[in-house]
């Protein structure tokens, strides 16, 4: 199997998240139509949140009132949860089985099964929404042309304030 980091199959690939989004969506959507379905939103997060737990399928996850399992089982945890406390659980399982069928056509049955490759990102994604290449950048990381920038003024980018007055001394 392929190797996922923790932080996502899709960390810095926005296209082919948004691929699987619309993916979802156009399934999700024609079988609401078929289903005379209301609301599509609950479908839309069950099928994101199949796919985030079947590529990390390992990763423990917490419930409610401590119960910890595997991340693989927790699309279906929340569906038992819903179908006890006397939801219609519909709509989590439409959200299962669509997201099941984009992570079994992206990933499983090409990779795991040999078999052809019925989904693929489409290249006019990529243009619009580039791979970003190499580095970590992140909410509270600098991008590296300002860390550079920092670096060549000396001090890493802080003002020269001064020595100052060490309290005590005279």
């Amino acid at each position: 199997m392929v190797q996922f980091y923790y932080r996502g199959a899709f960390d810095g690939r926005p296209a082919d998240y948004l691929f699987m989004l619309l993916f979802n969506w156009i399934c999700i959507v024609i079988t609401g139509l078929a289903m005379d379905m209301q609301l599509l939103m609950i479908p839309l997060i069950m099928s994101v949140l199949y796919v985030w737990a079947q590529l990390n399928r390992d990763l423990i996850v917490s419930f409610w009132f401590g119960t910890r399992f595997k991340a693989c089982y927790l699309p279906w945890v929340i569906l038992g949860f819903n179908y006890i406390i006397g939801g219609s659980v519909i709509n989590e399982l439409i959200g299962n089985l669509v997201g099941h069928l984009y992570f079994f056509l992206m990933f499983r049955y090409p990779m795991d099964l040999g078999g052809r490759n019925f989904l693929s990102t489409p290249q006019f994604l990529y243009r619009w929404l580039p791979s970003r290449r190499g580095g970590v950048s992140g909410f509270g990381v600098p991008p590296a042309s300002m860390r550079r920038a920092a670096d060549q003024n000396g001090g890493g980018g802080r003002h020269n304030w001064g020595q100052g007055f060490r309290l005590g001394d005279q």
